[in-house]
Protein backbone atom coordinates (compact mmCIF):
# COMPACT_ATOMS: atom_id res chain seq x y z
CA UNK A 1 0.00 0.00 0.00
CA UNK A 2 1.22 3.65 -0.48
CA UNK A 3 3.20 4.42 -3.45
CA UNK A 4 7.07 5.09 -2.82
CA UNK A 5 6.60 3.67 0.16
CA UNK A 6 8.31 0.58 2.08
CA UNK A 7 8.04 -1.11 5.27
CA UNK A 8 11.36 -1.10 7.14
CA UNK A 9 10.53 -4.00 9.74
CA UNK A 10 13.45 -5.35 11.21
CA UNK A 11 16.34 -3.95 8.74
CA UNK A 12 17.93 -1.52 11.70
CA UNK A 13 17.24 1.69 8.96
CA UNK A 14 14.87 4.11 8.94
CA UNK A 15 12.17 3.32 6.15
CA UNK A 16 11.72 5.75 3.14
CA UNK A 17 8.24 8.09 3.24
CA UNK A 18 6.43 10.06 0.91
CA UNK A 19 6.83 13.93 1.46
CA UNK A 20 3.61 15.91 1.24
CA UNK A 21 3.28 19.43 -0.06
CA UNK A 22 3.88 21.30 3.75
CA UNK A 23 6.40 19.07 4.36
CA UNK A 24 5.66 16.63 6.21
CA UNK A 25 6.50 12.83 5.88
CA UNK A 26 4.26 9.75 5.17
CA UNK A 27 4.74 6.06 6.27
CA UNK A 28 1.82 3.27 5.12
CA UNK A 29 1.73 -0.30 6.34
CA UNK A 30 2.52 -2.80 3.39
CA UNK A 31 -1.17 -4.98 2.81
CA UNK A 32 -0.49 -8.32 4.01
CA UNK A 33 -2.65 -12.02 3.82
CA UNK A 34 -5.65 -11.64 6.32
CA UNK A 35 -4.48 -15.27 7.50
CA UNK A 36 -0.89 -12.82 8.66
CA UNK A 37 -2.46 -10.45 10.17
CA UNK A 38 -5.26 -12.31 12.19
CA UNK A 39 -2.08 -14.70 13.69
CA UNK A 40 -0.46 -11.49 14.42
CA UNK A 41 -3.15 -9.53 15.75
CA UNK A 42 -4.01 -12.88 18.05
CA UNK A 43 -0.67 -12.57 19.56
CA UNK A 44 -0.28 -9.08 20.01
CA UNK A 45 -3.46 -8.74 22.11
CA UNK A 46 -5.16 -11.85 22.68
CA UNK A 47 -3.36 -13.03 26.00
CA UNK A 48 -6.16 -10.95 28.14
CA UNK A 49 -8.87 -13.09 26.38
CA UNK A 50 -7.34 -15.98 26.40
CA UNK A 51 -6.12 -15.51 30.59
CA UNK A 52 -9.95 -14.48 31.00
CA UNK A 53 -10.87 -17.89 29.27
CA UNK A 54 -8.68 -20.11 31.28
CA UNK A 55 -9.67 -18.71 34.86
CA UNK A 56 -13.29 -18.96 34.13
CA UNK A 57 -12.48 -22.76 32.15
CA UNK A 58 -10.78 -23.42 35.87
CA UNK A 59 -13.14 -21.99 38.10
CA UNK A 60 -16.51 -23.99 35.92
CA UNK A 61 -15.42 -26.11 33.82
CA UNK A 62 -12.22 -27.76 34.19
CA UNK A 63 -11.56 -30.42 36.85
CA UNK A 64 -9.83 -29.71 39.89
CA UNK A 65 -6.57 -31.59 39.00
CA UNK A 66 -6.52 -29.91 35.34
CA UNK A 67 -7.54 -26.21 37.10
CA UNK A 68 -4.71 -26.39 39.47
CA UNK A 69 -2.53 -27.24 36.61
CA UNK A 70 -3.48 -24.72 34.62
CA UNK A 71 -3.81 -21.99 36.96
CA UNK A 72 0.19 -23.08 38.19
CA UNK A 73 1.44 -22.52 34.45
CA UNK A 74 -0.39 -18.66 34.40
CA UNK A 75 1.77 -18.56 37.67
CA UNK A 76 4.06 -19.41 36.12
CA UNK A 77 4.24 -17.30 33.02
CA UNK A 78 3.84 -14.63 35.53
CA UNK A 79 6.83 -14.63 37.59
CA UNK A 80 9.73 -16.08 35.23
CA UNK A 81 12.02 -14.04 34.07
CA UNK A 82 12.06 -12.80 30.26
CA UNK A 83 14.72 -12.34 28.09
CA UNK A 84 13.64 -9.09 25.73
CA UNK A 85 16.81 -10.05 23.40
CA UNK A 86 16.08 -13.60 23.26
CA UNK A 87 15.89 -14.81 19.72
CA UNK A 88 12.66 -16.71 19.70
CA UNK A 89 11.13 -13.28 21.07
CA UNK A 90 12.34 -10.97 18.95
CA UNK A 91 11.76 -13.32 16.26
CA UNK A 92 8.02 -13.37 17.07
CA UNK A 93 7.66 -9.53 17.96
CA UNK A 94 9.03 -9.05 14.08
CA UNK A 95 6.12 -11.06 13.08
CA UNK A 96 3.71 -9.12 15.08
CA UNK A 97 5.35 -5.84 13.95
CA UNK A 98 5.53 -7.12 10.15
CA UNK A 99 2.04 -7.98 10.01
CA UNK A 100 -0.14 -5.88 12.57
CA UNK A 101 0.57 -2.48 10.63
CA UNK A 102 -0.82 -3.49 7.45
CA UNK A 103 -4.47 -4.78 9.00
CA UNK A 104 -6.20 -2.03 9.47
CA UNK A 105 -4.08 -0.42 7.57
CA UNK A 106 -2.14 2.19 10.43
CA UNK A 107 -0.39 5.13 8.36
CA UNK A 108 2.48 7.69 10.15
CA UNK A 109 2.51 11.38 9.32
CA UNK A 110 5.75 12.82 10.78
CA UNK A 111 5.56 16.74 11.09
CA UNK A 112 9.19 17.06 10.64
CA UNK A 113 11.16 13.95 9.87
CA UNK A 114 14.38 15.05 10.09
CA UNK A 115 14.42 16.72 13.40
CA UNK A 116 14.70 12.64 14.76
CA UNK A 117 18.37 12.86 13.99
CA UNK A 118 19.59 9.64 14.89
CA UNK A 119 22.42 10.46 16.73
CA UNK A 120 19.93 12.06 19.33
CA UNK A 121 17.50 10.27 21.04
CA UNK A 122 16.61 11.14 23.74
CA UNK A 123 12.90 11.75 23.23
CA UNK A 124 9.79 10.79 25.29
CA UNK A 125 6.82 10.62 23.11
CA UNK A 126 3.37 10.89 24.26
CA UNK A 127 0.95 8.28 22.85
CA UNK A 128 -2.23 6.21 22.99
CA UNK A 129 -1.33 2.62 23.55
CA UNK A 130 -2.82 0.55 20.86
CA UNK A 131 -1.11 2.14 17.67
CA UNK A 132 2.76 2.58 20.01
CA UNK A 133 4.11 -0.10 17.90
CA UNK A 134 4.23 1.80 14.47
CA UNK A 135 7.18 3.91 16.03
CA UNK A 136 8.92 0.90 17.65
CA UNK A 137 12.28 -0.21 16.14
CA UNK A 138 11.40 -3.20 14.82
CA UNK A 139 8.56 -0.95 12.08
CA UNK A 140 11.72 1.00 10.81
CA UNK A 141 9.74 4.21 10.06
CA UNK A 142 11.23 6.57 12.71
CA UNK A 143 14.92 6.97 12.34
CA UNK A 144 15.46 6.60 16.19
CA UNK A 145 17.43 3.64 16.87
CA UNK A 146 16.89 2.61 21.07
CA UNK A 147 13.02 2.86 21.60
CA UNK A 148 10.72 2.04 24.51
CA UNK A 149 7.01 1.92 24.89
CA UNK A 150 6.26 2.26 28.71
CA UNK A 151 3.16 0.86 30.10
CA UNK A 152 1.28 -0.13 33.20
CA UNK A 153 3.10 -2.37 35.72
CA UNK A 154 -0.26 -4.50 35.49
CA UNK A 155 0.89 -5.55 31.89
CA UNK A 156 4.10 -6.93 33.35
CA UNK A 157 1.87 -9.25 35.82
CA UNK A 158 -0.60 -10.97 32.98
CA UNK A 159 0.77 -14.23 31.74
CA UNK A 160 1.26 -14.58 28.18
CA UNK A 161 0.55 -10.97 27.42
CA UNK A 162 4.20 -10.08 29.23
CA UNK A 163 6.22 -12.16 27.59
CA UNK A 164 4.72 -10.68 23.86
CA UNK A 165 5.06 -7.23 25.21
CA UNK A 166 8.39 -7.29 26.89
CA UNK A 167 9.47 -8.49 23.46
CA UNK A 168 7.99 -5.82 21.20
CA UNK A 169 9.84 -3.29 23.45
CA UNK A 170 7.48 -2.64 26.32
CA UNK A 171 8.62 -1.74 29.73
CA UNK A 172 7.42 -1.26 33.29
CA UNK A 173 6.02 2.36 33.34
CA UNK A 174 8.17 3.42 36.76
CA UNK A 175 9.81 6.96 37.44
CA UNK A 176 12.73 4.61 38.11
CA UNK A 177 12.58 3.11 34.78
CA UNK A 178 11.39 6.05 33.04
CA UNK A 179 15.05 8.05 34.45
CA UNK A 180 17.21 4.62 33.83
CA UNK A 181 15.79 4.51 29.98
CA UNK A 182 16.51 8.09 29.02
CA UNK A 183 19.81 8.07 30.83
CA UNK A 184 20.64 5.08 28.54
CA UNK A 185 20.10 7.10 25.29
CA UNK A 186 16.30 5.27 24.89
CA UNK A 187 13.70 7.53 23.53
CA UNK A 188 10.66 7.21 25.59
CA UNK A 189 6.88 6.48 24.36
CA UNK A 190 4.46 7.52 27.33
CA UNK A 191 1.14 7.76 28.37
CA UNK A 192 0.50 10.22 30.90
CA UNK A 193 -3.10 10.11 31.09
CA UNK A 194 -3.14 6.46 32.26
CA UNK A 195 -6.01 4.83 33.98
CA UNK A 196 -7.35 8.37 34.14
CA UNK A 197 -7.45 8.92 31.03
CA UNK A 198 -9.97 5.16 30.37
CA UNK A 199 -12.05 6.42 33.19
CA UNK A 200 -13.06 9.62 31.48
CA UNK A 201 -13.79 7.83 27.67
CA UNK A 202 -16.68 8.47 25.96
CA UNK A 203 -17.83 6.81 22.52
CA UNK A 204 -18.53 10.40 21.04
CA UNK A 205 -15.05 12.43 21.65
CA UNK A 206 -11.29 11.89 22.50
CA UNK A 207 -10.14 12.41 25.68
CA UNK A 208 -6.58 13.25 26.85
CA UNK A 209 -5.94 13.49 30.90
CA UNK A 210 -2.98 15.99 30.48
CA UNK A 211 -3.77 19.16 33.24
CA UNK A 212 -2.59 17.73 36.06
CA UNK A 213 -0.05 15.37 34.43
CA UNK A 214 3.13 16.93 34.81
CA UNK A 215 5.77 14.12 36.20
CA UNK A 216 6.29 13.32 32.70
CA UNK A 217 7.24 17.82 31.49
CA UNK A 218 9.54 17.79 35.27
CA UNK A 219 11.50 14.36 33.59
CA UNK A 220 12.30 15.89 30.33
CA UNK A 221 13.71 19.16 31.81
CA UNK A 222 16.03 17.55 34.09
CA UNK A 223 17.14 15.11 31.53
CA UNK A 224 17.37 17.22 28.73
CA UNK A 225 14.25 15.21 26.23
CA UNK A 226 12.52 16.97 23.95
CA UNK A 227 8.97 16.59 24.41
CA UNK A 228 7.01 15.21 21.01
CA UNK A 229 3.16 15.09 21.11
CA UNK A 230 1.50 12.41 19.34
CA UNK A 231 -1.93 11.61 18.69
CA UNK A 232 -3.59 8.83 17.03
CA UNK A 233 -6.67 9.53 15.03
CA UNK A 234 -9.17 6.02 14.64
CA UNK A 235 -7.82 3.97 17.54
CA UNK A 236 -10.80 4.40 19.47
CA UNK A 237 -13.09 2.60 16.85
CA UNK A 238 -11.25 -0.25 16.64
CA UNK A 239 -12.64 -1.88 19.40
CA UNK A 240 -15.88 -1.96 20.77
CA UNK A 241 -16.19 -1.76 24.83
CA UNK A 242 -17.92 -1.26 27.86
CA UNK A 243 -16.60 0.03 31.07
CA UNK A 244 -18.83 -0.40 34.52
CA UNK A 245 -19.12 3.07 36.32
CA UNK A 246 -19.49 4.16 39.76
CA UNK A 247 -17.33 5.55 42.61
CA UNK A 248 -16.18 2.40 43.75
CA UNK A 249 -15.25 1.13 40.43
CA UNK A 250 -12.65 4.29 40.10
CA UNK A 251 -11.18 3.64 43.70
CA UNK A 252 -10.24 0.41 42.67
CA UNK A 253 -8.75 1.04 39.45
CA UNK A 254 -6.60 4.22 41.05
CA UNK A 255 -5.25 1.02 43.59
CA UNK A 256 -4.47 -1.74 40.93
CA UNK A 257 -3.27 1.50 38.64
CA UNK A 258 -5.27 -1.05 36.00
CA UNK A 259 -9.09 0.00 34.49
CA UNK A 260 -12.21 -2.72 34.56
CA UNK A 261 -13.06 -2.37 31.03
CA UNK A 262 -14.51 -5.20 28.52
CA UNK A 263 -13.54 -5.17 24.86
CA UNK A 264 -14.04 -6.99 21.82
CA UNK A 265 -13.67 -6.68 17.79
CA UNK A 266 -14.72 -8.73 15.21
CA UNK A 267 -17.92 -11.46 16.40
CA UNK A 268 -16.71 -10.55 20.16
CA UNK A 269 -13.27 -11.81 19.41
CA UNK A 270 -9.91 -10.20 20.55
CA UNK A 271 -9.14 -9.78 16.79
CA UNK A 272 -10.03 -5.61 15.93
CA UNK A 273 -12.07 -4.12 13.71
CA UNK A 274 -10.19 -3.32 10.56
CA UNK A 275 -10.46 1.04 11.13
CA UNK A 276 -7.78 2.84 9.79
CA UNK A 277 -5.54 4.41 11.96
CA UNK A 278 -3.54 7.39 11.41
CA UNK A 279 -0.43 8.56 13.42
CA UNK A 280 0.49 11.47 13.95
CA UNK A 281 3.81 12.71 15.18
CA UNK A 282 4.43 16.33 16.19
CA UNK A 283 7.50 18.51 16.44
CA UNK A 284 9.68 18.09 18.90
CA UNK A 285 9.37 20.93 21.74
CA UNK A 286 12.57 21.23 22.75
CA UNK A 287 13.57 22.03 27.01
CA UNK A 288 16.29 23.60 28.83
CA UNK A 289 17.60 20.92 30.85
CA UNK A 290 17.57 22.28 34.50
CA UNK A 291 18.23 19.59 37.25
CA UNK A 292 16.08 21.20 39.41
CA UNK A 293 13.79 22.76 37.69
CA UNK A 294 10.95 25.28 39.15
CA UNK A 295 7.28 25.00 39.45
CA UNK A 296 7.27 28.12 36.91
CA UNK A 297 9.50 25.82 34.43
CA UNK A 298 7.48 23.16 34.74
CA UNK A 299 3.96 24.92 34.31
CA UNK A 300 4.92 27.06 30.97
CA UNK A 301 6.59 23.69 29.18
CA UNK A 302 3.53 22.19 30.16
CA UNK A 303 0.82 24.47 28.65
CA UNK A 304 3.23 24.22 25.61
CA UNK A 305 2.54 20.88 25.56
CA UNK A 306 -0.95 20.70 25.70
CA UNK A 307 -1.44 23.83 22.93
CA UNK A 308 0.98 21.87 20.47
CA UNK A 309 -1.20 18.51 21.74
CA UNK A 310 -4.44 20.25 20.83
CA UNK A 311 -3.22 22.25 17.66
CA UNK A 312 -1.80 18.98 15.97
CA UNK A 313 -5.09 17.66 16.78
CA UNK A 314 -7.08 20.33 15.34
CA UNK A 315 -4.69 20.34 12.06
CA UNK A 316 -4.97 16.62 11.22
CA UNK A 317 -8.51 15.63 11.89
CA UNK A 318 -9.91 16.36 8.88
CA UNK A 319 -7.18 15.26 6.36
CA UNK A 320 -7.19 11.91 8.54
CA UNK A 321 -10.97 11.49 8.02
CA UNK A 322 -12.60 12.94 11.69
CA UNK A 323 -13.92 16.70 10.85
CA UNK A 324 -16.10 16.35 13.63
CA UNK A 325 -14.42 14.92 16.26
CA UNK A 326 -13.65 16.56 19.34
CA UNK A 327 -11.09 16.76 21.71
CA UNK A 328 -11.48 17.14 25.20
CA UNK A 329 -8.22 17.77 27.40
CA UNK A 330 -8.93 17.13 31.03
Amino acid sequence: MGTGTTNGVGNGKAAAGERTADGTTVFRGTAYSPLRTTVALALWLGAIHFNAFLVLASLFLFPRRVAALVLATQLFFMFVPVNHKGRLGRKIARFISRYVIGYFPVTLHVEDYDAFDPQQSLRHILFLPIAAGILGDLVGFMPIPKMKILASSAVFYTPFLRQIWTWLGLAPASRKSFYSYLGAGYSCIIVPGGVQEILHMDHDSEVAFLKSRKGFVKIAIETGSPLVPVFAFGQSYVYKWWRPGGKLIVKIARAIKFSPIIFWGKLGTPIPLATPMHVVVGRPIEVVKNPKPTADEINEAHKEFVIAMQDLFEKYKARTGYPDLQLRVL
